[in-house]
């Protein structure tokens, strides 16, 4: 059987996306009664690895390993001896003898895709600098739980469009058949080759791609509207290149007055931590329409759902 791997967004095709999605759906009404990891003998462990800081994605991770039945076996890789000394793909192919899933959070994507090359287990993406897919698919959870479903509802996200989230929302978000619209500054641009992948899915969902400038045109009749913190993780402390992204990210701030240009039952997301008063008004994360908090709840039935399908259709031991 083929070890399958989520490294970023398009790794799950239209139908496999839905069917975890649908998977999750069910896991969350029911939240204490699936246990594949529980195993005849004892329980199976998933490694979780961590690179950078987490606090969502470590929570909702060891405990929804724990609700599987399995043990979480949290590694700070700042700590250990993960990446010193021998390569990620050896360390992968040991830590592969001793459990049933690897979750790596970490920098750049060529760590990520080092250890996926050396495992024999399924790896999962807990946070790259390109990619955020686990975020995306509680995201899309959400989406479904205000808005009914995905297919032909506008998302709009604003601000820095060439991070990960921007790029998950892209391939995640056509995937859904969405209508994915980023907007940000001049210089800010997402990677084209991500905008062309997204391109070439949504040709076949029914979703479309749009980059824009103007964040009212982005957000005019939007569904949902995403943001996320202008700072990424590993940019903060650098306080000249802070205040100078601050000011040209300044237009595209989610608040009441952008807002109304929205759909009357939009939802806005944010991945948090937010940075309140910068690129999200404590008006609108605290408002109505703020879906934040049910989207971090939904870290935990997406994520246990992704790990038991990944394991189902592709696990090894």
């Amino acid at each position: 059987m083929t070890v399958r791997h989520l490294l970023r967004d398009d790794d799950l095709s239209p139908a496999e996306q839905a069917a975890v999605l649908d998977l999750a759906a069910t896991m969350k009404r029911d939240r204490f009664g699936h246990r594949p990891l529980a195993g005849p003998s004892g329980p199976r462990s998933v490694a979780l690895l961590f690179d950078k800081p987490s606090l969502r994605t470590r929570v909702s991770f060891e405990v929804g390993v724990a609700e599987l039945g399995g043990h979480p076996l949290v590694i700070d890789s700042r700590s250990t001896h993960f990446g010193r000394g021998e390569t990620l793909g050896d360390a992968a192919r040991v830590l592969s003898r001793y459990v049933a899933a690897i979750v790596l959070r970490t920098f750049g994507d060529d760590r990520l895709a080092e250890v996926a090359a050396g495992a024999t287990v399924p790896v999962m993406n807990g946070l790259t600098d390109g990619f955020h897919p686990c975020q995306l698919l509680a995201d899309l959870l959400t989406v479904r739980e205000w808005c009914g479903g995905t297919a032909s509802r506008t998302l709009a996200y604003l601000g820095d469009t060439t991070n990960n989230m921007a790029h998950s929302y892209l391939l995640a978000g056509v995937t859904a058949g969405m209508a994915v619209r980023v907007a940000g500054p001049d210089g800010f641009a997402p990677d084209p080759a991500v905008v062309t992948r997204a391109g070439e899915i949504a040709a076949g969902t029914g979703g479309s791609v749009r980059l824009l400038r103007d964040p009212v045109e982005a957000v005019t009749g939007a569904d949902v509207v995403a943001t996320d913190a202008w700072t990424s993780m590993g940019q903060e402390g650098q306080e000249g290149q802070e205040r100078d992204r601050g000011a040209a990210l300044s237009a595209y701030q989610v608040n009441e007055k952008l807002l109304a240009y929205a759909a009357p039952q939009v939802a806005v997301l944010h991945c948090l931590p937010a940075h309140r008063g910068e690129e999200i008004t404590d008006q609108v994360l605290d408002g109505p329409h703020s879906a934040v908090f049910d989207q971090a709840e939904n870290r935990l039935p997406a994520q246990k759902a992704l790990l038991t399908w990944l394991l189902s259709t592709g696990g090894a031991r």
